[in-house]
């Protein structure tokens, strides 16, 4: 299981990365929406990987901790996956009216030959 999420995480890693070196506007917005992609799945392996484990401890007795998962990742993942939202939705308000003011979606705002 660690070494799908690793393979996953460096996948959407390098993927994101490349988008990001990409001329074009919209492109660098998927490749920032992939590098969070990666952070969040980072994130939340972090609070120990455990099928089946629940989030949270029950009342009374002798409780051993690392039997259960760590819910404070999920919490932060959650809440990036918000902020990641809204920033995505500034970043192509951006990129819509930039388009509209130079009449291209190059990231310099120049279009190159082939």
């Amino acid at each position: 299981m660690e070494i799908i999420l690793s393979a996953a995480i460096g996948i959407l890693s390098a993927s994101g990365i490349w988008l990001v070196l990409r001329p074009r506007s919209f492109q660098v917005v998927i490749g920032l929406c992939l590098l969070s992609y990666a952070v969040n799945l980072f994130i939340f392996s972090m609070g120990r990987l455990t099928p089946g484990a629940p989030p949270i401890m029950p009342k009374g007795g002798f409780v051993d901790p690392t039997r259960y998962a760590d819910p404070l990742p999920q919490a932060l993942v959650l809440t990036a996956i918000v902020i990641s939202f809204a920033t995505t939705a500034l970043f192509l308000v951006v990129m819509i009216a930039s388009r509209g003011m130079t009449g291209t979606d190059h990231v310099d705002g120049k279009e190159r030959s082939q």
